[in-house]
C-alpha cells in the first residue's frame, strides 16, 4: 500500500496532460499579467486594516520591521515556489509539485488545503467587500435592509446579497475566459495602487517624529491562556508570545503573515502562461517585492502621522487622516478598499478553480471537472461549482472565525513545497530548470522553519479545525481517490507500478 500512497507524477506526464485538446486550456498571460495578479490578490484588508492592530497590540511603530520579517518568510517560500512554477508548469500550484515530489498521498492531502484554503479565502473577502460597499451606500443615503446585509431582520432570515452576487459576478468573468480576468485585474489594481500611493505621498507630509519615540516599545508578555484560543505554541512548550520589544516584532509578523497570504495563487496559473519558465518566476517575485514596499510604506506613514497607542483597529488609516482634520480622505480609503478586495476575491476563485481542475484531470476527483469550455478554453465546471457554493457560503455565513484557516493552510502549503523542491533536486536533477531557488537545500529548510514557527503562533483551535478537515480529506481519498487516480488506472492497465525516477548517479 506505502508504494501506491507515495506513487509520484513525474513532471513529463503532467506536461503532456495539459495538451489534451478535452483539457487544455489557453495560453494567454505574461509576466506583467501575472505581477498584476499577484498584486492585485495581496494588497486588501491587510494593508487597511491589519496596520493599526499589530502596531497597537505588538509592536508599536515597529510594526514596519513586522511586515519585513513577514515578506522574508514569504520570499523564501517564493524562491521555492518559482523553481517548481517555471520546472512543472501545470496548474494546481503547490498540489501538482507535491505530485511530482512526495507522491499521491501527500498531493492529495496539499491539495484538498489548498481547496479550504481558497474557499474560505474567497468567502471571507467578498464578506469585507460588502461591508466596505454598504459604508459607501450608507454614506450616499442608500441604506439595504438588515435580511439583505448579512444582519437578522424581523423575520429571523439575513442574507448579505452584496457578497453573494460579487462571487457569482466574478465567477461568470472566470469562465468566460482569464485574459478578461487578467485586464479586469489590471484596470482594478490601477485604481487600488493608486489609492495606496496617494495615503503615503499625502500622510507623508502629516508625519510627526515624535511619534516614532519609542520606535520598539518595552516589551510586555501577553496574559497567559489555557483555551483553545490559545497560541499552539503557548499551550505546547509554555513559552509566553510578548508584545512590545524585539520579540513582539516577531509576534506581530505571524498577525500581518495574513497580509501577504494570496501570492502563491499566481503559480496556479502557470498551464496559463504563454513562458512559464520565464514569467513565472518573475510574476512570483516581483509582486512579491512590489507589495512588500507598499506595506512598510504605508506602516510607516501611518505610525508617524498618528502615536502607535492611538490608532483604530478597524479603521487605522481612515481615522489617522481624521486626527489630521482630514476627514474626506476616509471615503477616498474606503473606495480603495472595496476595488482592492475585488481581485483578492476574484484571483483567490481562479487558483482554486485550477487546484479542483488539476485533482479532477487527475482522477483523484470526478473527471467530469477536467473538461474545458469548448469556446473559452476554461475549466468552466469547477469555476460554476465552486462559485456557486461560495457565494450561499458568503451570503449566509461571517466566517470571521474560520479566516485564520487560510493562514494555516498556506503555510502547511509553503512547507510542502519547500520540502519537494530538495526531494527533486534530488530524484530529478536531469530536469531543465529555467529558475533554480538558490542555496538549496538551506532556503528550503529555512523556510520550513519559518512557516513553522509562524504556524505555531495560531490558535488551538484553528489547529482543531485544520485537522478535521484534513481528517475529512483522507476520507475522500481512501473512499474515491486512491482507486480512480489516472496513475492507479495505468498500473491496473500495464501491471507496472510507478515510482519516482531514480537519480542520476554518473
Amino acid at each position: 500500500m506505502s508504494s501506491t500512497l507515495f506513487r509520484t507524477k513525474k513532471v513529463e506526464q503532467s506536461i503532456l496532460d495539459t495538451e489534451e485538446p478535452e483539457h487544455a486550456l489557453k495560453k494567454s498571460l505574461s509576466a506583467l499579467d501575472l505581477t498584476v495578479f499577484g498584486v492585485g490578490v495581496i494588497i486588501g484588508t491587510g494593508i487597511f486594516v491589519l496596520t493599526g492592530k499589530v502596531a497597537k497590540e505588538n509592536a508599536g511603530p515597529a510594526v514596519s520591521l513586522a511586515f519585513v520579517v513577514a515578506g522574508v518568510v514569504c520570499a523564501l517560500a517564493a524562491l521555492c515556489y518559482a523553481e517548481f512554477a517555471s520546472t512543472v508548469p501545470v496548474a494546481g500550484s503547490a498540489y501538482t509539485f507535491a505530485y511530482a515530489s512526495l507522491g499521491e498521498l501527500p498531493a492529495w492531502i496539499i491539495g484538498w488545503d489548498l481547496v479550504l484554503e481558497f474557499a474560505l479565502g474567497t468567502a471571507v473577502v467578498a464578506v469585507g467587500w460588502s461591508g466596505y460597499v454598504r459604508s459607501l451606500l450608507d454614506n450616499a443615503g442608500w441604506h439595504l435592509p438588515d435580511y439583505l446585509s448579512g444582519r437578522e431582520g424581523s423575520s429571523g432570515f439575513g442574507f448579505d446579497i452584496l457578497a453573494a452576487a460579487l462571487v457569482l459576478v466574478l465567477t461568470a468573468i472566470l469562465v468566460i475566459g482569464v485574459k478578461l480576468s487578467a485586464r479586469v485585474t489590471t484596470v482594478v489594481v490601477a485604481i487600488k495602487v493608486t489609492v495606496v500611493m496617494i495615503v503615503i505621498i499625502a500622510g507623508a507630509f502629516f508625519i510627526v517624529g515624535d511619534n516614532y519615540t519609542p520606535f520598539i516599545p518595552k516589551a510586555q508578555a501577553q496574559e497567559a491562556g489555557s483555551s483553545l484560543n490559545a497560541p499552539l505554541v503557548q499551550l505546547m512548550f509554555g513559552y509566553t508570545p510578548t508584545n512590545f520589544g524585539v520579540m513582539g516584532i516577531f509576534t506581530a509578523a505571524s498577525v500581518v503573515f495574513f497580509a501577504f497570504i494570496g501570492f502563491d495563487v499566481v503559480a496556479t496559473a502557470a498551464e496559463e502562461t504563454k513562458n512559464p519558465q520565464r514569467d513565472m518566476p518573475r510574476g512570483i517575485l516581483g509582486s512579491l517585492f512590489i507589495c512588500t514596499a507598499l506595506y512598510v510604506a504605508v506602516s510607516i506613514v501611518v505610525t508617524g502621522m498618528q502615536r502607535y497607542d492611538r490608532l483604530s483597529i478597524d479603521a487605522p488609516l481612515a481615522d489617522a487622516f481624521k486626527a489630521t482634520g482630514h476627514p474626506w480622505y476616509a471615503g477616498v480609503i474606503s473606495f480603495g478598499a472595496a476595488v482592492g478586495l475585488t481581485t483578492v476575491c476574484m484571483i483567490l476563485l481562479l487558483g482554486q478553480t485550477r487546484v479542483f481542475f488539476a485533482m479532477s484531470r487527475d482522477g483523484l476527483l470526478p473527471r467530469f471537472f477536467s473538461r474545458v469550455h469548448p469556446r473559452f478554453r476554461t475549466p468552466h465546471r469547477p469555476t460554476i461549482l465552486l462559485g456557486v457554493i461560495i457565494a450561499i457560503l458568503a451570503g449566509f455565513t461571517s466566517l470571521s472565525e474560520l479566516a485564520e484557516l487560510v493562514n494555516i493552510g498556506t503555510l502547511f502549503a509553503f512547507v510542502v513545497v519547500a520540502i519537494g523542491v530538495v526531494i527533486l533536486r534530488h530524484t530529478r536533477p536531469d530536469l531543465p530548470r529555467s529558475f533554480r531557488t538558490p542555496l538549496v537545500p538551506l532556503v528550503p529548510v529555512v523556510s520550513v522553519l519559518a512557516s513553522l514557527w509562524l504556524m505555531l503562533n495560531l490558535p488551538a483551535e484553528t489547529w482543531l479545525r485544520f485537522a478535521i478537515w484534513m481528517v475529512i480529506g483522507f476520507g475522500v481519498y481512501f473512499l474515491y481517490g486512491r482507486s480512480h487516480s489516472r496513475l492507479a488506472r495505468h498500473e491496473e492497465t500495464t501491471g507496472a507500478a510507478v515510482h519516482p525516477p531514480r537519480p542520476d548517479t554518473q
